[in-house]
């Protein structure tokens, strides 16, 4: 009697472990022309502990078990605060030499989201993007009014010069002087997707946007269904690359529509949207998806995407070239 409740016991437990959902977050760094010639050993080494650091920051709040969205936040806010990223500290110049940032995050279990877009002060923006998801009535807020409301809500404002790096400035002259389109301000975005213990999903993006871009441009990074979208049902996701195309092929809840409607692996979406859809267009970039599971996919039609995942084990898996 007592061996066959022990074994019920124990075979109760194998369930209750296999059942309980493996966390999970994967992370992008931007996408774009990024070689192995064009980089530096010095400037890899840098990318890749700034990412692996992001990954196991995001990876500790997961495991003391915090949400998804605390996971996303607190793994987005490490690239914001480095100048490596287009995002924060390192966002890219307009053409009238600002530093404009936008961000959003979406919360998978009630499809909460919140954005905003076109911000000057703020240092993080992906917690103002939060902030107004999670106390006020709204998805997305912009400039000044953005601004304004994350001031009340007492996140870090900052001078604008605070913004100011050497090598996006640069970057701004270069582009002025050719007024084409260069290489670094196709692959300016951060990102991140996160499955906790719960079994909730969330997605956050957050960028500078485009070098030389035109005055209040607003790409797909703040625009829930383009650059985020994250839904328990399907999955999460959080694009980088060449904006426009984004919004027009709403990205993002492609994915999860093929997911939901064509019963595709998060793979087999991902791939589909960012492999075929956007190159049939032209539009470059990649995305990164994850499902409830823990299945995730990292596709990408450019030369690179700084890109990562850790999971249940702690260990951090840093990608950048075409591996």
């Amino acid at each position: 009697m007592f061996k066959r409740a022990l074994a019920f016991i124990m075979l109760s437990l194998a369930v209750t472990a296999h059942a309980a959902p493996k966390i999970m977050l994967v992370m992008h760094g931007g996408a774009g022309t990024i070689t192995k010639a064009s980089m530096t050993p010095e400037k890899e080494k840098a990318y890749r502990e700034t990412l692996e650091l992001a990954l196991k920051t995001g990876h500790a709040v997961l495991m003391k078990g915090g949400t998804s969205v605390d996971a996303v936040e607190a793994a987005i806010r490490v690239l914001e605060d480095s100048p490596l990223f287009n995002a924060g500290k390192g966002a890219v110049f307009t053409h009238e030499g600002k530093n404009e940032l936008d961000a959003s995050i979406m919360r998978g279990r009630d499809k909460a989201a919140g954005a905003v877009a076109g911000v000057t002060i703020i240092r993080n923006p992906i917690s103002a993007a939060r902030a107004v998801m999670e106390k006020s009535p709204h998805v997305l807020m912009i400039g000044k009014g953005a601004e304004l409301f994350a001031t009340k809500m007492g996140l870090e404002i900052v001078d604008p010069s605070y913004f100011w790096t050497e090598p996006r400035w640069k970057q701004l002259q270069q582009e002025l002087i050719k007024e084409g389109s260069g290489d670094e301000k196709k692959h300016g975005t951060v990102g991140a997707v996160a499955l906790d213990r719960n079994g909730d999903l969330a997605a956050g993006t957050s960028t500078g946007g485009m070098t030389n871009k035109l005055y209040g441009r607003v790409g797909d990074s703040p625009i829930i269904g383009a650059g985020t979208y994250a839904d328990n049902a399907t999955c999460a996701v959080s694009g980088t690359g060449h904006g426009e195309f984004f919004i027009r092929w709403t990205v993002a809840s492609d994915i999860a529509a093929l997911m939901r409607y064509k019963g595709m692996s998060v793979s087999e979406a991902a791939n589909e949207v960012v492999m075929h859809k956007l190159v049939e267009v032209k539009g470059e970039g990649g995305v990164i998806a994850l499902d409830a599971k823990g299945n995730f996919a990292m596709p990408f039609n450019s030369e690179g995407m700084y890109r990562g995942w850790i999971g249940e084990d702690g260990v951090a898996h840093v990608l950048i070239y075409r591996e």
